[in-house]
């Protein structure tokens, strides 16, 4: 049968099923010989060995669509981060790393601050400036009024959806909203494993209904930008093209230069100043960063 693994851990892989039903299942051999691992979201084919107490064994990974290297999961079509817009303040320097880091594994990010009702429409409409010109789209969510949920469901649908984002900032909340079995199934699987259910340890796969299947991640509390250069990361902050023609030099980035079209727009206000000065952080981290 076949089936999609929504949690691995301990050299145990739990596959749904796609209907009702996890199987804990170890994989065969012939993976560690060929030096291939199972990851979260592979769609799998198992052979059920106890159909009463579903167990089973992984035979073979079907073909990927795409694999994210941090958090290691399969098959992703989008990423929802969650900030809330205040009880923590959002951390606009760890939200714009993570956007650099999905921004370079290819996959649309959907920004959801939680919490809106502690907000006002003027607080609401800065963050949505400041990241829609970044090329996100994003919404805003209420699990204790009850608010933007819908939209949520909407942009969900159907599709992989990695969930991350610090600890603190109703990342569960939302889970138990979009799966309201999620915490009985937490509870299933942390029985088998003696792991507590209220923490995110390790990247698990929630079935959501048909086709539609959300990964919940650990909480991350910082993110470290490695693999590009520094002179390639504008290339990670979109808004920054249309005002390029603006910088005297070809190549420019956007740091010392007199004549830059980028400073311009931040002076203006045309790029949101948060943005740019993450920017100039991140990019004297990878000027700077130690060669071996």
């Amino acid at each position: 049968m076949q089936g999609k693994i929504v949690k691995g851990i301990a050299g145990f892989y739990y596959v749904h099923d796609g209907i009702g039903s996890v199987y804990e299942c170890r994989a065969k051999g012939v993976f560690r010989n060929r030096k291939e691992k199972p990851l979260v979201g592979d769609d799998v084919e198992i052979t059920v060995l106890d159909g009463e107490n579903k167990i089973g064994s992984v035979d073979r990974i079907l073909p990927r669509k795409n694999s994210l290297i941090r958090p290691a999961v399969a098959n992703v079509d989008q990423a929802l981060v969650v900030f809330a817009v205040t009880d923590p303040e959002p951390n606009l320097n760890l939200l714009d790393r993570f956007l650099i880091m999905m921004r370079m594994q290819k996959v649309p990010v959907i920004i959801a601050f939680s919490k809106a009702d502690l907000t006002d429409p003027e607080g609401e409409e800065r963050l949505r400036r400041i990241y829609e010109h970044a090329g996100c789209t994003v919404c805003f969510f209420s699990t204790r009024k009850q608010q933007g949920l819908d939209r949520l469901d909407g942009l969900l649908a159907g599709k992989t959806t990695v969930l991350a984002g610090p600890s603190g900032v109703g990342k569960s909340s939302l889970t138990n909203h979009l799966q309201p079995e999620a915490a009985m199934e937490i509870g299933e699987l942390s029985r088998k494993i003696s792991r507590g259910k209220n923490t995110t340890r390790h990247s698990e796969l929630f079935f959501v209904k048909d086709g539609t299947f959300v990964c919940d991640t650990p909480g991350f509390s910082s993110i470290y930008v490695d693999g590009i250069e520094a002179r390639d990361l504008q290339a990670y902050y979109p808004e920054f093209a249309e005002h390029e023609d603006g910088c005297r030099f070809l190549g420019c980035v956007h740091v010392g230069e007199r004549e830059c079209g980028v400073k311009d727009a931040v002076a203006a206000g045309t790029i949101a100043a948060s943005r740019y000065e993450n920017y100039l952080l991140i990019y004297e981290e990878l000027k700077n960063k130690r060669r071996y």
